[in-house]
């Protein structure tokens, strides 16, 4: 196999950021690895930890420290920065100051290469996506989120293990706005090619609950030890992937809705160049209403975004 030669940064290596580049560099996808952080003494300490891993594993991927200037020449930028709830702080409260570090970050870095890919992976993920498309000036196919990646896998996974077959087997997606409104397309759901409902006994996978565990696992898991790093870390592995590799395969990632005029999950083919293409989905009269309504809602909080600066 060649040497990779494709160079990706992380801006923002706390928990989440760190957990993505461990398994970047046991994959062996980037030939160099840039690891950008406010604190520069986080960001020296973990480019140290890291480069011991690929020193050990025999990855071929490179770690060193880079300024926000030095990202911008990557090849993809995946942006994990923001922040936690605080102590007696809203909701809104939050919002806006992620947004404020995400619009930091991208005015910092701009002018991007023509071919970079921006992944976003900090929450709330499909308004920071949406407005790093508008900040950026990357075309709408070469910025995405990680969205409900996770979620899907997941969610296959919990199905899985009830049904007692192989998860890989089974195709099933969750769409739309990551979070409370984010919905599990069971009507397009199969295993082997055979819709889903055909495949098993009737009653043998109860739709309701097992969506709703896969909603908020992240909230118990964050609730348990305070972040949930290596799931959503995995993510970002596998779609650097899919894009450095040009697999073309099937994910459900946040992109840019023309229909919608914000970005949210459906899937697509992703690779070298980013969304290649939306695959879109049959789905029933209630779960495209609900993708619709949480549409509406996300566009009109990016519009309040918006009209803040």
């Amino acid at each position: 196999m060649n040497k990779p030669t494709y160079r990706i940064a992380i801006i923002g290596v706390g928990q989440v950021g760190a957990a993505a580049a461990y398994a970047i560099i046991l994959s062996s996808i980037a030939a160099e690895l840039y690891l950008v952080d406010v604190k520069a003494e986080r960001r020296d300490g973990q480019v140290r930890d890291l480069a011991d891993v690929a020193y050990t594993c025999g990855s071929s991927t490179h770690v060193r420290a880079a300024t926000h200037q030095e990202a911008r020449e990557c090849d993809i930028v995946v942006i994990t920065a923001g922040s936690k709830y605080s102590y007696g702080q809203t909701s809104s409260e939050h919002l806006y100051h992620n947004t404020g570090i995400l619009r930091s970050i991208v005015n910092e870095m701009k002018p991007f290469r023509p071919e970079t890919i921006l992944l976003v992976v900090a929450n709330p993920v499909d308004l920071l996506t949406s407005l790093a498309k508008e900040l950026s000036g990357l075309p709408a196919s070469q910025v995405i989120g990680s969205g409900t990646f996770l979620d899907s896998e997941r969610l296959r996974g919990l199905v899985a293990e009830n049904a007692r077959i192989a998860a890989n087997s089974l195709d099933l997606y969750v769409l739309g706005v990551h979070g409370e409104s984010q919905v599990a397309a069971w009507s397009c759901a199969a295993i082997g090619g055979v819709p889903m409902q055909k495949a098993l006994a009737p009653n043998s996978v109860d739709e309701e609950r097992l969506a709703k565990e896969c909603k908020h696992r992240s909230q118990n898991i964050v609730r348990a030890k305070g972040a949930m790093p290596f799931g959503i870390g995995a993510i970002v592995s596998s779609i650097c992937a899919s894009i450095v590799r040009d697999k073309r395969n099937v994910r459900p990632i946040s992109h840019f809705q023309e229909r919608f005029g914000c970005c949210l999950s459906f899937p697509v083919v992703l690779g070298r160049e980013g969304v290649m293409r939306s695959i879109p989905m049959p789905l029933s009269k209630e779960e495209e209403e609900r993708i619709v309504e949480s549409a509406r809602v996300l566009r009109e909080t990016f519009k309040r975004v918006q009209e803040q600066y």
